[in-house]
């Protein structure tokens, strides 16, 4: 027994609690846990694949057109019911989850993009560029971003392209003073005073470094924000700035069926629970990301 106390070094781990967990295999451990999170992931991921299989998995054409069916109640033939143009409303929701999803996901990147490049240069530099970047975020603040986005859109065209932009520009602010407030914390560590110190340079120090280390509440406000710009892109195609007909945009679709609430509220209703559906499976993504990255939430 002596002799293999002794074999034994003190600096093995004397369990598979001392294990090292990578942080982002912890976060995931503590993802999986979270019910809610899970069946936001599970319904996003379904929307995803009913957009990158709508070729083959829809019924029929978007625009294939039958006006002896028009506005059928839900059937064996129709699942969803018909249009004013007797178009089957399942094959135009399956086609609309890419266009909404399309928006949603360019459109945060562009944000995220933006936002970080000016959030980063007024944290880290501070001083005028702060000054001049933080005052930009707080006259674009200033405005409801609904607002903001219709006026973006009225100046640039009607589009889908051009509520993607708009879109983009108007939640910039919100990723901007994000990551400007976590580069503020973190350009105070010590290892990065060191990285200074030795000379490191300040591109290297940004992209090796400070950014890394600040990504995580990125993340987390990312997938928040594709639920909104989902509802910006259906808010603006309702108005007629965003998807033209005939694209089965759900706003769009919403928008042309608005007079037939009372006839025939089918095809009304079913685009209404696709965006109700996907904004709830981001939100509560997102959330459960934001429990499974946040320090404080470790037990």
């Amino acid at each position: 027994m002596s002799q293999v106390a002794e074999n034994q070094s003190p600096l093995q781990p004397s369990s598979q609690h001392d294990e090292v967990v990578s942080p982002w295999l912890d976060a995931w451990r503590k993802f999986r846990k979270n019910k809610l999170a899970l069946f936001g992931a599970i319904t996003v991921i379904f929307f995803i694949i009913l957009g990158i299989l709508s070729p083959w998995i829809a019924p029929q054409g978007i625009n294939d057109q039958n006006m002896a069916n028009t506005l059928q109640a839900p059937s064996s033939s129709h699942l969803l019911g018909t249009d004013d143009f007797g178009r089957d409303v399942l094959s135009r929701i399956i086609h609309g989850a890419r266009i909404s999803l399309w928006v949603g996901f360019l459109s945060v990147v562009g944000s995220i993009v933006m936002g970080c490049l000016l959030g980063i240069l007024a944290g880290y530099y501070g001083r005028w560029v702060d000054t001049i970047i933080s005052r930009l975020f707080d006259i674009m603040l200033a405005f409801p971003s609904i607002l903001l986005a219709i006026t973006i859109v009225a100046v640039l065209g009607p589009s889908l392209q051009n509520a993607l932009i708009a879109i983009a520009i108007i939640n910039v602010p919100n990723f901007g003073r994000l990551i400007r407030s976590k580069v503020l914390s973190v350009k105070q560590e010590e290892y990065i005073m060191a990285a200074k110190a030795i000379g490191m340079k300040d591109s290297r120090l940004l992209m090796k470094h400070i950014l890394p280390n600040s990504i995580s509440p990125i993340i987390v406000q990312g997938t928040l924000s594709i639920g909104t710009a989902i509802i910006e892109a259906a808010a603006l195609g309702f108005l007629g700035l965003g998807a033209q007909p005939p694209q089965p945009e759900w706003g769009q679709m919403l928008a042309e069926s608005k007079a037939y609430i009372t006839t025939a509220p089918w095809t009304m209703i079913f685009p209404g629970l696709a965006i109700m559906l996907t904004v709830l499976g981001f939100n509560l993504m997102g959330d459960g990301l934001r429990d499974a990255l946040d320090p404080k939430m470790k037990h």
